[in-house]
Order: structure tokens, then C-alpha cells, then sequence
């Protein structure tokens, strides 16, 4: 069996060899100029079609800071890191909130993942904790010294008229709701995320360093039993992002370039407070991206947890467009949003346009095959790389999630062939979102099935 290093080293390969691949197929790197027409498109198109044709080619270059920042993240950190190692007691670990956020329509689901993550914390040795369930509805949940259940009131409204999740987030600040101390921490969780005993350490080991007041690690959503193959393998891209672009940003530079994601969140009280969840209509439908880019601007600081956690992708097509559909919006709204700097949200206002201008840079590759062009050597480099790496990116997301020992290695090629088939189809609901996102009302925050006992076909 392949110890980590040599994984990372293989990965690696894998990697630049494919990137060397794809430029010389594409001209990136030309082996003989010979073979590349030369036209005058100026003559040739007549000048509009020209600049339309640059500018579309242009448009490639809004994606190349994120491309960079997974690509140095995947390169410089070991992407198969060994197993978590405590570096101190559980028993000397402050007190951690577990949180979970629910509407309170899948109580069975979050009464059955409540009980395995106290298991979880228990079978690693924690034992300062509590897990609080946050409920618009009330769910019953079992009696326990370990846990509590927080209704939010019909009638609660924050001073901004937050909404949604960040309404119920807020809600737990209260003084009178409150039970922790300001140097307690507290791990924001989805109602289907599961703790594993790695991430576990890598939190435990998170808090007892303490350097810095947010955190946030790996999800992977391929564990157990696949619900749906086609956005499971999709979802394969967000692996290699948290591993690439969410990595080197917290563990590199300490700061929020590109936001966060809304589960596997660690706040230190204090920090939460200070920066809160009461953001208006702008901070409710992306809570997460407002809080860290809120608190970016205030000063703190961030680093990336060791240890993944398990979540399932989007059981329907339907509820994935839904899905991206919503971040889209809730992005634009941070972005948007007086309340925050705008040299603390620069490189998210880029990946947000390289997001929305999508549509524009997706009819490029149909133009580009119809109307050549001839561009610069460095251009032609940097979009071939561009190309090549996003591939890849469903590549590696696929060797990350899946297990070869455990599928073997006919299925596990299959995954990996699956991924890269759905490239066209999850391009296609990207561009959706995209229209559907700009054209549709900013204020809605759409919740997808998360209960699979719920589903009546699969």
C-alpha cells in the first residue's frame, strides 16, 4: 500500500503530465508551427466579429486566479495526508458546541446523525462536549446530558431583519438563548453532515492551538451508499476545491480570498459575536460567504483543519440547479453589499463574474472551433492550462472520494470516466443557474432533500 508521499508524488505526475498533454493537443505548447493555420480575422470576420471573439477568449482569464490558487494548493500541500495525529489531550480541549441548523422537516434524519456524531466524539476520546440542534420546528429530541434543542420563535426578528438560517444562527447568540463562554468554540454543521474521528482530532487539535478564531476543512460526499452518481461525480470539483483553493488560502495566507463553505464551520464565541449572523437581507441567503467576508474585514483570521467530514450531493438534477442557483445569488448579494470593503472582497467580486459571465465563456468553445483565431503564445499557455486543470480538478476529486481498495480497479476507473462525462452536463446546469440566478428573486433560500428514507423513488 502507497504511503502518503508517494501518493502526493503520483498525484503530481498525474497532473503535470496531463497539463502537458492538453497543451500541446490544444496549441497551448506548439510542437510545429507548421500545423497551425494562420488567418487574418480581421479580413477574414470583419472587425465586430473579431472583438466579440477576443473579448469572449478574454473572459477565460477572470477564472485564472481561483485556477492558480487550487493549483498551488494541490501542488505545494501533501494531497493524501496520513491519518490525524492529536497533539494533546481531548480531556484538555475547551468546550465545543456542536451546531446544527434544521428547518425541522427531517427530524428523523437529524435525531439518527445527532446520535452517530456524539459516537463519533465519544469514540475519539472529547468529552467537553454538547450538541445543540436549532430548530424552526420542533423535532423531539431525546432527553440527554449531551445535547439540547433550540426552537427559534415564530415571532423573533434581529435588529436587520436577517432571514433564514443566518435568523437562527443569530437566535443562538442571545444572551438569554446563549450558554457558552466566549473562549468555548463551536462546529456549524448541515443536518446531513457527519463527524468522522479524524475531523474530530484535526478540530480537538484546532482549539488547543487557538492562533486563530475560524476554521474550516474537507468534505467529501461519496461515502456510504451513493444516492445519485451523476451530482455525486459533479460534486467531485468541490473536493479538489476545498483541497486546493480553500487549503492554501486559510493555511498560506489566513484569510477568506474566496469565502467559505456553511458546514464544517469552527468559531471561536467571541469572534462569532463579534462578528454576527444579524446582516440583513444581504447576509441571509449566502450566511456563510457574508460572515467571512465580514470577518476578514474586521481582522480576523482563519486556518484550514485537518480531517474530513461526509455529506451527500443533491439527490435530483433539480435540486442541484436549485443549489447553485442559490449560492449564485447569495454571492452577488456579499458582493453587492455596502456593508463590506471592497479590497476584502476583490477576488471574490472576480470568481463572481467569471461565474455570471459563464454563458459567455461557454459559447466561446463552439466559436472557437467555428472562428478560429490566432493569438498570442502566452494566451493560447494560459487557456489550454486553464482547460486542462479544470478537467483535472474532476479528476482528482474523484481519486479523493473514492476508495480503490474499496471499489477496485475497474469501478473506480469507471467513477473517474463517470466524472469527466458529466463535465457537459454539469457545465449546461451551471449555465442555468447562472440565468436562472440573475433573471429570478435574490431573497429565497432553498433547502434540498436531505433525507433519503424520505425519497419514494431514488
Amino acid at each position: 500500500m502507497l504511503n502518503s508521499t508517494s501518493k502526493h508524488v503520483l498525484h503530481c505526475t498525474l497532473l503535470f503530465g496531463l497539463l502537458i498533454a492538453f497543451e500541446i493537443f490544444c496549441g497551448g505548447i506548439k510542437v510545429k508551427e507548421s500545423s497551425f493555420v494562420a488567418i487574418d480575422p480581421w479580413e477574414e470576420y470583419g472587425t465586430l466579429l473579431t472583438i466579440v471573439l477576443y473579448l469572449l477568449r478574454l473572459l477565460t482569464f477572470l477564472t485564472l486566479p481561483q485556477v492558480l490558487f487550487n493549483f498551488f494548493g494541490l501542488v505545494i500541500y501533501n494531497a493524501f495526508p496520513e491519518k490525524v495525529i492529536l497533539k494533546g489531550s481531548p480531556l484538555l480541549a475547551p468546550f465545543i458546541c456542536i451546531r446544527i441548523v434544521t428547518r425541522g422537516d427531517y427530524s428523523d434524519l437529524v435525531k439518527t446523525n445527532v446520535l452517530r456524531n456524539m459516537n463519533t466524539c465519544l469514540d475519539t476520546g472529547l468529552e467537553n462536549f454538547l450538541i445543540e440542534v436549532v430548530t424552526d420546528k420542533p423535532i423531539e429530541l431525546p432527553k440527554h446530558r449531551r445535547t439540547r434543542e433550540i426552537v427559534v420563535p415564530k415571532e423573533y426578528k434581529t435588529k436587520t431583519g436577517a432571514m433564514f438560517k443566518a435568523r437562527a444562527l443569530q437566535y443562538c447568540l442571545e444572551d438569554k438563548v446563549n450558554v457558552l463562554n466566549n473562549n468555548d468554540w463551536v462546529v456549524h454543521l448541515d443536518e446531513e453532515t457527519l463527524l468522522t474521528e479524524n475531523s474530530v482530532r484535526g478540530i480537538i487539535n484546532f482549539v488547543l492551538d487557538g492562533k486563530h478564531p475560524f476554521g474550516q476543512g474537507l468534505i467529501t460526499y461519496a461515502n456510504e451508499n451513493v444516492v445519485n452518481w451523476l451530482t455525486t461525480l459533479a460534486d467531485s470539483f468541490r473536493v479538489s476545491d476545498d483541497m486546493g483553493k480553500l487549503r492554501l488560502q486559510f493555511k498560506m495566507f489566513h484569510k477568506p480570498y474566496f469565502s467559505w463553505k456553511g458546514s464544517y464551520v469552527v468559531t471561536q464565541v467571541h469572534a462569532e459575536k463579534a462578528v454576527s449572523f444579524d446582516n440583513g437581507i444581504d447576509g441571509s441567503v449566502a450566511e456563510d460567504c457574508f460572515f467571512a467576508m465580514r470577518a476578514y474585514a474586521q481582522g480576523y483570521t482563519f486556518n484550514f483543519i485537518e480531517g474530513e467530514m461526509y455529506e451527500k450531493s443533491p439527490f435530483t438534477l433539480t435540486d442541484f440547479l436549485q443549489q447553485r442557483k442559490r449560492w449564485l445569488q447569495g454571492i452577488l448579494l456579499v458582493v453587492r453589499s455596502a456593508s463590506i470593503p471592497m479590497r476584502n472582497k476583490i477576488l471574490l467580486g472576480i470568481s463572481l463574474c467569471s461565474w455570471i459571465t459563464m454563458p459567455l465563456s461557454t459559447s466561446n468553445m463552439i466559436f472557437a472551433a467555428i472562428y478560429p483565431i490566432p493569438c498570442p503564445n502566452l494566451i493560447d499557455f494560459v487557456c489550454a492550462f486553464i482547460a486542462g486543470f479544470n478537467i483535472y480538478m474532476y479528476v482528482f476529486g474523484v481519486i479523493k472520494s473514492f476508495s480503490l481498495y474499496r471499489f477496485g480497479l475497474i469501478k473506480f476507473l469507471a467513477c473517474v470516466l463517470g466524472a469527466l462525462c458529466t463535465i457537459p452536463i454539469n457545465v449546461v446546469i451551471e449555465n442555468v443557474a447562472v440565468i436562472w440566478g440573475l433573471v429570478g428573486k435574490k431573497n429565497k433560500f432553498y433547502v434540498v432533500q436531505k433525507d433519503v428514507r424520505a425519497l419514494v423513488t431514488v
